[in-house]
Formats: structure tokens, sequence, C-alpha cells
């Protein structure tokens, strides 16, 4: 093997790397994210926040060598699939993020209500889901196993009903007042945050049968095997 084709094999490694790298550190917000909404926890939101930052920044300069790659390079055929998709589970990663971000803000504006028992159970629930989703899209990623990315839209239904049960109980609680109504829509909206994190998970796997396959994600062949 040659000293350039080396050094190509090592930076597209590297870049791969960096992607699962930030997947974790996004696996770690989500979770932060939720303990801060369930202790209430007003300075856990900070640190979202700068996890936020640090996430944007660090895609950034992977994204800025997947495109140096791509024009010094000129990669063909699996090479070429592989930056293409990093560039768009980069994208993915960073949209949970600011979902994220988004749910750890609902501690604020909740504050200092409590969440009900039942409603703290299914949000508890629904940050394990994104979780579990978004760790087994970068597994997949890692190892390019469209095995697993297999998995991820059926277990997407788990979070969509998860959804639905949050909705259940918002309802059950009832809205006697304005305010209560306001934290109402708030927890609902946290609920979507939730579901839209697992989506991106989803998608990311999409990407990752792009890589192995070459079939693009939204073709008519990858619906049919979805």
């Amino acid at each position: 093997m040659s000293e350039t084709r080396r050094s190509y094999d090592e930076q597209l490694n590297e870049i791969r790397d960096d992607v699962v790298r930030i997947a974790a550190r996004v696996c770690e917000t989500i979770g932060a994210a939720t303990e801060s909404l369930l202790a209430g926890d007003l300075t856990a939101v900070d640190r979202v926040y700068q996890d936020r930052r640090e996430v944007l920044e660090a895609g950034s300069t992977v994204e800025q060598r997947t495109y140096q790659l791509l024009a010094l390079q000129q990669p063909m055929a699996a090479d070429l699939r592989t930056l293409l998709a990093v560039l768009r589970i980069l994208h993915e990663i960073e949209l949970t993020s600011g979902l994220m971000r988004n749910v750890a803000r609902a501690t604020r504006r909740l504050y200092p209500h409590e969440l009900a028992p039942r409603i703290r159970g299914i949000v508890e629930r629904m940050g394990n889901q994104a979780t579990v989703q978004l760790r087994l899209a970068i597994e997949a990623f890692s190892n390019l196993n469209v095995n697993v990315s297999a998995a991820l839209p059926d277990m997407d239904d788990v979070m969509d009903d998860l959804q639905k049960e949050l909705f259940r109980a918002i309802f059950a609680l009832g809205a006697p007042d304005e305010s209560a109504l306001q934290r109402a829509v708030q927890i609902s909206f946290v609920g979507r945050d939730y579901e839209r994190a697992a989506d991106h998970a989803v998608t990311i796997g999409r990407w990752v049968d792009f890589m192995v396959t070459g079939v693009m994600p939204g073709s008519e062949s990858a619906d049919t095997t979805s």
C-alpha cells in the first residue's frame, strides 16, 4: 500500500472515529438533559448548553476535514459513500443535540413545578429509549452493521408508543388554569423532542445502509426494506 493511500485510509478512519466520539457525547447529553428535567436542576441546564456548543464545534471540524478529503483525494465507490454518509450523519447527530438543548430548556420553563409521577416515569423511559437508539445507530455506523440499522425502525415504534402514552397522561391531569395549560404544552414539546431524536437515529441507520449497499435513503428500494 502506498504512503498516499495509507495516509488517506488513516484520515478516513480518524473521521469515522471522531463521528463516533461526537455521537457518544450526545448520548451523554440525552441523559444529562433528561436528568435536569426530572430533577429540576437548573445548573445542569448550563452543562447541556455547553455540550451543545462543543458538539457543534467538533462537528464543524470533522465536516471541514471531510470536505478536504472529498476535494483533494477524489474518493471512489465505498469511500465516497462513507464521506457522504459522514456529512449526513453528523447533521443528524447535531440535530439531536439541539433537541436535547430544548429538553434542558424546558427545565427552566417548568421550574419550580415538579412533574407528576406518571409523567416523570414516561419521560425517563423516553430519554432511555432515545439513548439506546442513538447508541445502536452509531454502533451500526462504527461496525457497518446493516442488521443493527435494520432494527431501528421497529425500535422507533416503542418511542411512538411512549409519546402517545405521554399525551394520554397529560390529558388525564387536565389543565385547571392558564399556568397548568402552559406546563402541559411544554411537556408535550418535550415528548416531541424525544420522538424526533429517535427519528434521527433511524435516519442514521439508513445512511449506514447507504454506506454498505449504495441504496439512497428514501429511495424505493430503501423504503421496501424498512
